[in-house]
Protein backbone atom coordinates (compact mmCIF):
# COMPACT_ATOMS: atom_id res chain seq x y z
CA UNK A 1 0.00 0.00 0.00
CA UNK A 2 1.61 3.44 -1.21
CA UNK A 3 1.90 6.04 1.93
CA UNK A 4 0.95 9.76 1.16
CA UNK A 5 4.26 12.40 2.48
CA UNK A 6 1.48 14.01 3.92
CA UNK A 7 -0.75 11.69 5.99
CA UNK A 8 0.40 13.14 9.03
CA UNK A 9 -1.45 16.70 8.08
CA UNK A 10 -4.54 17.22 9.94
CA UNK A 11 -8.05 18.94 8.32
CA UNK A 12 -7.67 23.18 8.78
CA UNK A 13 -8.75 23.95 12.46
CA UNK A 14 -8.62 20.70 13.88
CA UNK A 15 -5.60 20.19 16.31
CA UNK A 16 -3.79 17.50 18.16
CA UNK A 17 -2.71 18.31 22.21
CA UNK A 18 0.87 16.92 22.73
CA UNK A 19 3.25 16.61 25.58
CA UNK A 20 3.45 18.74 27.75
CA UNK A 21 0.86 20.71 26.65
CA UNK A 22 -1.51 18.09 27.59
CA UNK A 23 -0.64 17.25 30.91
CA UNK A 24 -1.27 21.12 31.59
CA UNK A 25 -4.29 20.66 29.53
CA UNK A 26 -5.93 17.73 32.18
CA UNK A 27 -3.90 19.95 35.06
CA UNK A 28 -6.55 23.07 34.12
CA UNK A 29 -9.31 20.45 33.23
CA UNK A 30 -9.67 19.01 37.22
CA UNK A 31 -8.59 22.32 38.19
CA UNK A 32 -11.56 23.82 36.81
CA UNK A 33 -14.10 20.94 37.94
CA UNK A 34 -12.64 21.19 41.43
CA UNK A 35 -13.55 24.79 40.83
CA UNK A 36 -17.14 24.06 39.67
CA UNK A 37 -18.02 21.89 42.76
CA UNK A 38 -16.78 24.06 45.15
CA UNK A 39 -19.29 26.72 43.85
CA UNK A 40 -21.89 23.72 44.19
CA UNK A 41 -21.98 23.10 40.21
CA UNK A 42 -22.39 19.46 38.62
CA UNK A 43 -21.02 17.56 36.12
CA UNK A 44 -22.65 16.71 33.51
CA UNK A 45 -21.75 14.79 30.19
CA UNK A 46 -23.88 15.12 27.02
CA UNK A 47 -23.43 12.67 24.12
CA UNK A 48 -21.12 13.45 21.16
CA UNK A 49 -23.65 12.92 18.75
CA UNK A 50 -27.51 13.31 19.01
CA UNK A 51 -30.65 14.25 17.02
CA UNK A 52 -30.43 17.28 15.05
CA UNK A 53 -33.75 18.53 16.25
CA UNK A 54 -32.76 18.61 20.06
CA UNK A 55 -29.35 20.15 19.06
CA UNK A 56 -30.90 23.41 17.29
CA UNK A 57 -33.99 23.96 19.97
CA UNK A 58 -33.58 27.91 20.64
CA UNK A 59 -29.89 28.50 19.20
CA UNK A 60 -30.55 29.85 16.00
CA UNK A 61 -29.40 30.28 12.54
CA UNK A 62 -25.56 30.47 13.65
CA UNK A 63 -25.41 27.35 15.24
CA UNK A 64 -26.94 25.59 12.14
CA UNK A 65 -24.35 26.75 9.70
CA UNK A 66 -22.05 25.68 12.56
CA UNK A 67 -23.19 22.25 12.45
CA UNK A 68 -21.75 18.82 11.00
CA UNK A 69 -24.58 16.90 10.03
CA UNK A 70 -25.30 13.21 8.92
CA UNK A 71 -27.49 10.45 8.50
CA UNK A 72 -28.06 7.78 10.97
CA UNK A 73 -27.41 4.30 9.83
CA UNK A 74 -30.03 2.60 11.92
CA UNK A 75 -33.10 5.06 11.97
CA UNK A 76 -32.16 7.36 8.59
CA UNK A 77 -33.03 10.30 10.84
CA UNK A 78 -30.58 13.14 10.83
CA UNK A 79 -27.93 13.36 13.28
CA UNK A 80 -25.57 16.04 14.19
CA UNK A 81 -22.15 16.38 15.97
CA UNK A 82 -22.86 18.92 19.01
CA UNK A 83 -21.36 22.51 18.12
CA UNK A 84 -22.02 23.71 21.46
CA UNK A 85 -23.30 22.07 24.37
CA UNK A 86 -25.38 24.31 26.05
CA UNK A 87 -28.76 23.07 24.25
CA UNK A 88 -27.78 19.53 25.46
CA UNK A 89 -27.55 20.81 29.11
CA UNK A 90 -30.62 22.53 28.68
CA UNK A 91 -32.66 19.34 28.29
CA UNK A 92 -30.98 17.80 30.88
CA UNK A 93 -32.43 20.27 33.35
CA UNK A 94 -35.22 20.23 31.53
CA UNK A 95 -35.99 16.86 30.94
CA UNK A 96 -33.84 14.63 33.35
CA UNK A 97 -33.60 16.38 36.40
CA UNK A 98 -36.90 18.60 36.65
CA UNK A 99 -36.16 20.15 39.80
CA UNK A 100 -38.19 22.96 41.24
CA UNK A 101 -35.21 24.90 42.91
CA UNK A 102 -32.28 26.65 40.81
CA UNK A 103 -29.91 23.79 39.19
CA UNK A 104 -26.59 24.22 38.95
CA UNK A 105 -24.80 22.33 36.18
CA UNK A 106 -21.05 22.98 34.25
CA UNK A 107 -19.89 20.63 31.79
CA UNK A 108 -16.21 20.53 29.64
CA UNK A 109 -15.80 18.70 26.44
CA UNK A 110 -15.20 18.74 22.43
CA UNK A 111 -17.27 20.67 20.14
CA UNK A 112 -17.09 20.34 16.35
CA UNK A 113 -17.73 23.22 14.20
CA UNK A 114 -18.08 23.15 10.17
CA UNK A 115 -15.84 26.57 10.28
CA UNK A 116 -12.87 28.56 12.75
CA UNK A 117 -14.93 30.76 14.63
CA UNK A 118 -15.14 31.70 18.49
CA UNK A 119 -12.40 31.85 21.11
CA UNK A 120 -9.58 30.21 19.79
CA UNK A 121 -10.61 30.21 15.63
CA UNK A 122 -10.22 26.48 16.42
CA UNK A 123 -12.74 23.94 14.97
CA UNK A 124 -12.79 21.67 17.81
CA UNK A 125 -12.70 23.39 20.34
CA UNK A 126 -12.98 22.12 24.04
CA UNK A 127 -15.86 24.01 25.52
CA UNK A 128 -15.79 24.63 29.25
CA UNK A 129 -19.14 26.50 31.06
CA UNK A 130 -21.26 26.52 33.97
CA UNK A 131 -25.05 27.29 34.06
CA UNK A 132 -27.77 28.30 36.12
CA UNK A 133 -30.89 27.50 35.81
CA UNK A 134 -34.61 28.09 37.99
CA UNK A 135 -33.57 31.98 39.11
CA UNK A 136 -34.91 34.57 36.95
CA UNK A 137 -33.10 37.57 38.98
CA UNK A 138 -29.78 39.57 38.74
CA UNK A 139 -28.24 37.80 41.67
CA UNK A 140 -28.11 34.84 39.43
CA UNK A 141 -26.33 36.66 36.63
CA UNK A 142 -23.90 37.84 39.17
CA UNK A 143 -22.99 34.60 40.42
CA UNK A 144 -22.13 33.40 37.26
CA UNK A 145 -20.02 36.04 36.19
CA UNK A 146 -18.09 35.80 39.82
CA UNK A 147 -17.62 31.95 38.67
CA UNK A 148 -16.62 33.14 35.29
CA UNK A 149 -13.90 35.67 36.54
CA UNK A 150 -12.96 32.62 39.64
CA UNK A 151 -12.47 30.19 36.16
CA UNK A 152 -10.49 33.15 34.35
CA UNK A 153 -7.95 33.29 37.45
CA UNK A 154 -7.57 30.02 38.17
CA UNK A 155 -6.38 29.94 34.84
CA UNK A 156 -3.94 32.55 35.71
CA UNK A 157 -5.59 35.21 33.68
CA UNK A 158 -4.28 38.86 34.46
CA UNK A 159 -6.30 42.27 34.09
CA UNK A 160 -9.37 41.06 32.91
CA UNK A 161 -12.38 43.30 32.72
CA UNK A 162 -15.77 43.00 31.34
CA UNK A 163 -18.27 44.15 29.07
CA UNK A 164 -21.44 44.33 29.86
CA UNK A 165 -24.57 44.65 27.52
CA UNK A 166 -28.36 43.64 27.22
CA UNK A 167 -29.86 42.87 23.95
CA UNK A 168 -33.26 43.14 25.33
CA UNK A 169 -33.16 46.91 25.09
CA UNK A 170 -32.52 46.38 20.63
CA UNK A 171 -35.15 43.54 20.90
CA UNK A 172 -37.79 46.17 22.46
CA UNK A 173 -36.78 49.05 20.34
CA UNK A 174 -36.97 47.18 17.05
CA UNK A 175 -40.18 45.26 18.09
CA UNK A 176 -42.66 48.39 17.20
CA UNK A 177 -40.74 49.33 13.99
CA UNK A 178 -41.85 46.57 11.74
CA UNK A 179 -38.62 46.47 9.78
CA UNK A 180 -39.18 42.94 8.82
CA UNK A 181 -36.67 39.79 8.97
CA UNK A 182 -34.34 41.24 6.23
CA UNK A 183 -34.57 44.76 7.42
CA UNK A 184 -33.91 44.20 11.21
CA UNK A 185 -30.81 41.47 10.23
CA UNK A 186 -29.70 44.69 7.78
CA UNK A 187 -30.01 46.86 11.09
CA UNK A 188 -28.62 44.47 13.72
CA UNK A 189 -25.34 44.29 11.01
CA UNK A 190 -24.75 48.57 10.60
CA UNK A 191 -25.01 48.45 14.80
CA UNK A 192 -22.35 45.78 15.02
CA UNK A 193 -20.21 48.04 13.32
CA UNK A 194 -21.24 51.14 14.50
CA UNK A 195 -21.92 53.26 11.20
CA UNK A 196 -24.05 55.69 12.34
CA UNK A 197 -25.09 57.04 8.54
CA UNK A 198 -25.92 53.38 7.45
CA UNK A 199 -27.95 53.27 10.51
CA UNK A 200 -29.92 56.44 10.26
CA UNK A 201 -30.34 55.75 6.32
CA UNK A 202 -31.78 51.93 6.74
CA UNK A 203 -34.43 53.32 9.08
CA UNK A 204 -35.25 56.14 7.37
CA UNK A 205 -36.02 54.08 4.49
CA UNK A 206 -38.36 52.31 6.71
CA UNK A 207 -40.04 55.63 7.56
CA UNK A 208 -39.44 55.67 11.39
CA UNK A 209 -40.04 58.29 12.99
CA UNK A 210 -37.57 60.39 14.08
CA UNK A 211 -37.45 60.10 18.08
CA UNK A 212 -37.07 56.14 16.75
CA UNK A 213 -34.33 56.55 14.97
CA UNK A 214 -32.36 59.09 17.82
CA UNK A 215 -33.01 56.54 20.05
CA UNK A 216 -31.45 53.10 18.06
CA UNK A 217 -28.84 55.13 16.39
CA UNK A 218 -27.81 56.29 19.70
CA UNK A 219 -27.28 52.59 20.85
CA UNK A 220 -23.97 52.55 18.67
CA UNK A 221 -22.29 55.50 21.01
CA UNK A 222 -23.88 54.15 24.26
CA UNK A 223 -20.07 52.42 25.01
CA UNK A 224 -18.07 52.97 27.75
CA UNK A 225 -17.90 53.11 31.52
CA UNK A 226 -20.53 53.82 34.52
CA UNK A 227 -21.64 57.30 32.84
CA UNK A 228 -23.17 55.01 30.58
CA UNK A 229 -26.15 53.95 32.40
CA UNK A 230 -27.08 57.94 33.43
CA UNK A 231 -26.66 58.62 29.15
CA UNK A 232 -28.60 55.34 28.29
CA UNK A 233 -31.48 56.82 30.86
CA UNK A 234 -31.36 59.86 29.15
CA UNK A 235 -31.39 59.24 25.26
CA UNK A 236 -34.04 56.37 25.77
CA UNK A 237 -36.65 57.76 28.23
CA UNK A 238 -39.27 57.55 25.56
CA UNK A 239 -38.66 53.77 24.36
CA UNK A 240 -40.87 52.07 26.51
CA UNK A 241 -41.15 50.05 30.24
CA UNK A 242 -38.94 47.17 28.27
CA UNK A 243 -36.08 49.25 27.60
CA UNK A 244 -36.32 51.15 30.98
CA UNK A 245 -36.45 47.76 32.44
CA UNK A 246 -33.81 46.53 30.88
CA UNK A 247 -31.32 49.49 32.18
CA UNK A 248 -32.53 49.39 35.44
CA UNK A 249 -31.15 45.23 35.32
CA UNK A 250 -27.90 46.74 34.12
CA UNK A 251 -27.65 49.39 36.91
CA UNK A 252 -28.47 46.97 39.87
CA UNK A 253 -25.87 44.26 38.26
CA UNK A 254 -22.98 46.78 38.52
CA UNK A 255 -24.13 47.47 41.97
CA UNK A 256 -23.63 43.97 43.06
CA UNK A 257 -20.69 43.28 41.13
CA UNK A 258 -18.76 46.40 42.38
CA UNK A 259 -19.08 44.78 45.78
CA UNK A 260 -18.26 41.29 44.47
CA UNK A 261 -15.53 42.06 42.30
CA UNK A 262 -13.76 45.33 43.28
CA UNK A 263 -11.11 45.04 41.39
CA UNK A 264 -12.89 44.19 38.05
CA UNK A 265 -13.11 46.70 35.39
CA UNK A 266 -16.65 46.91 34.00
CA UNK A 267 -17.54 48.31 30.27
CA UNK A 268 -20.81 49.06 29.27
CA UNK A 269 -21.60 48.35 25.30
CA UNK A 270 -25.26 48.78 24.21
CA UNK A 271 -24.72 48.00 20.44
CA UNK A 272 -23.02 45.00 21.56
CA UNK A 273 -25.52 42.34 20.15
CA UNK A 274 -23.19 38.90 20.42
CA UNK A 275 -26.11 36.27 20.26
CA UNK A 276 -28.76 38.27 19.51
CA UNK A 277 -30.96 35.69 18.16
CA UNK A 278 -29.89 33.28 21.59
CA UNK A 279 -29.65 35.76 24.50
CA UNK A 280 -33.01 37.59 24.92
CA UNK A 281 -31.53 40.19 27.75
CA UNK A 282 -27.89 40.69 29.22
CA UNK A 283 -25.17 39.56 27.35
CA UNK A 284 -21.63 39.34 28.67
CA UNK A 285 -17.72 39.12 27.50
CA UNK A 286 -14.47 38.91 29.46
CA UNK A 287 -11.19 40.44 27.74
CA UNK A 288 -7.43 40.22 28.63
CA UNK A 289 -4.97 42.44 27.50
CA UNK A 290 -3.18 40.77 24.81
CA UNK A 291 -6.10 39.14 23.74
CA UNK A 292 -8.09 40.74 20.71
CA UNK A 293 -11.01 38.62 20.98
CA UNK A 294 -13.24 37.36 24.37
CA UNK A 295 -11.94 35.29 26.42
CA UNK A 296 -15.04 33.80 28.05
CA UNK A 297 -18.86 34.55 26.77
CA UNK A 298 -22.33 34.44 28.59
CA UNK A 299 -25.47 35.74 29.14
CA UNK A 300 -29.21 34.91 30.17
CA UNK A 301 -31.15 32.73 27.71
CA UNK A 302 -34.49 32.19 29.26
CA UNK A 303 -37.01 29.93 28.02
CA UNK A 304 -34.45 27.46 26.61
CA UNK A 305 -35.87 24.36 27.75
CA UNK A 306 -39.70 25.09 26.28
CA UNK A 307 -38.98 22.78 23.82
CA UNK A 308 -38.25 19.99 25.92
CA UNK A 309 -41.57 20.62 28.22
CA UNK A 310 -40.33 23.15 30.93
CA UNK A 311 -39.67 26.29 30.21
CA UNK A 312 -36.93 27.83 33.03
CA UNK A 313 -35.00 31.13 33.32
CA UNK A 314 -31.52 30.33 32.55
CA UNK A 315 -28.09 31.86 32.47
CA UNK A 316 -24.49 30.43 32.05
CA UNK A 317 -20.94 31.14 30.56
CA UNK A 318 -18.49 29.21 28.25
CA UNK A 319 -14.60 29.47 27.27
CA UNK A 320 -12.33 26.88 25.64
CA UNK A 321 -9.86 25.31 27.60
CA UNK A 322 -6.92 25.64 24.57
CA UNK A 323 -7.48 29.54 25.70
CA UNK A 324 -7.35 29.22 29.22
CA UNK A 325 -4.45 27.40 28.87
CA UNK A 326 -2.48 29.89 26.61
CA UNK A 327 -3.81 32.92 29.47
CA UNK A 328 -1.50 30.47 32.25
CA UNK A 329 1.37 30.45 29.97
CA UNK A 330 1.21 26.55 28.06
CA UNK A 331 2.48 24.95 31.06
CA UNK A 332 1.14 23.63 34.29
CA UNK A 333 2.59 24.37 38.27
CA UNK A 334 6.12 23.16 38.89
CA UNK A 335 6.58 19.38 40.61
CA UNK A 336 9.62 17.38 41.16
CA UNK A 337 10.87 15.73 37.58
CA UNK A 338 10.86 11.94 37.06
CA UNK A 339 12.78 9.49 38.48
CA UNK A 340 14.38 6.87 36.61
CA UNK A 341 14.59 3.35 37.89
CA UNK A 342 16.88 0.37 36.09
CA UNK A 343 15.49 -2.66 34.47
CA UNK A 344 15.53 -5.45 36.46
CA UNK A 345 13.08 -7.92 38.27
CA UNK A 346 14.33 -7.62 41.73
CA UNK A 347 11.48 -7.75 44.02
CA UNK A 348 13.24 -4.95 46.37
CA UNK A 349 13.02 -2.60 43.46
CA UNK A 350 9.71 -3.29 42.53
CA UNK A 351 8.39 -2.82 45.68
CA UNK A 352 10.21 0.99 46.09
CA UNK A 353 8.57 1.64 42.43
CA UNK A 354 5.50 0.76 43.51
CA UNK A 355 5.87 2.79 47.11
CA UNK A 356 7.49 6.35 44.92
CA UNK A 357 4.52 6.15 42.41
CA UNK A 358 2.00 5.29 45.68
CA UNK A 359 3.61 8.77 46.81
CA UNK A 360 2.43 10.55 43.68
CA UNK A 361 5.75 10.30 42.26
CA UNK A 362 6.92 10.11 38.30
CA UNK A 363 8.80 6.47 38.34
CA UNK A 364 10.29 5.81 34.43
CA UNK A 365 11.50 2.32 34.51
CA UNK A 366 13.61 2.06 31.65
CA UNK A 367 13.64 -0.90 29.25
CA UNK A 368 16.76 -3.28 27.75
CA UNK A 369 18.67 -1.62 25.04
CA UNK A 370 17.10 1.35 25.05
CA UNK A 371 19.30 4.16 23.36
CA UNK A 372 17.90 7.52 25.39
CA UNK A 373 19.36 7.96 29.20
CA UNK A 374 17.65 9.61 32.11
CA UNK A 375 18.42 12.96 30.81
CA UNK A 376 16.60 12.61 27.45
CA UNK A 377 13.63 11.07 29.62
CA UNK A 378 13.20 14.54 31.96
CA UNK A 379 14.71 12.56 34.57
CA UNK A 380 16.27 14.46 37.81
CA UNK A 381 16.69 11.22 40.14
CA UNK A 382 17.38 7.49 39.43
CA UNK A 383 17.04 5.16 41.80
CA UNK A 384 20.21 2.95 42.61
CA UNK A 385 21.02 0.14 44.36
CA UNK A 386 23.53 0.81 47.63
CA UNK A 387 24.63 -2.51 49.72
CA UNK A 388 21.45 -3.82 48.78
CA UNK A 389 19.31 -1.30 49.10
CA UNK A 390 17.41 0.83 46.47
CA UNK A 391 18.12 4.27 47.13
CA UNK A 392 17.50 7.64 45.56
CA UNK A 393 20.27 10.22 44.21
CA UNK A 394 20.08 12.97 41.98
CA UNK A 395 21.36 12.45 38.52
CA UNK A 396 24.27 14.74 37.84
Amino acid sequence: MSTSPDRWLLPEGIDEIVPPQAAHFEFLRRRLLDLFGTWGYELVIPPFIEYLESLHISAGSDLELQTFKLTDQLTGRLMAVRADMTPQVARIDAHHLRREGPVRLCYLGTVLHSRPDGFSRSRSPFQVGAELYGHAGIESDAEVLCLMLATLEAAGAKGVHLDLGHVGIFHALVEKLELGESGEADLFDALQRKVHAEIASLLESHQVKEGDVKRIAGLADLNGGSEVLPRARRLLKGGGSTVLAALGALEELERVMKVRAPGVALHFDLAELRGYRYHPGLVFAAFVPGHGQEVARGGRYDGIGAAFGRSRPATGFSTDLNTLALLSGGGREQTDGRIFAPWSDAPELLVAIHDLRAAGEQVVQGLPNQLEGPHEMDCDRELVEIDGTWVLRPIA
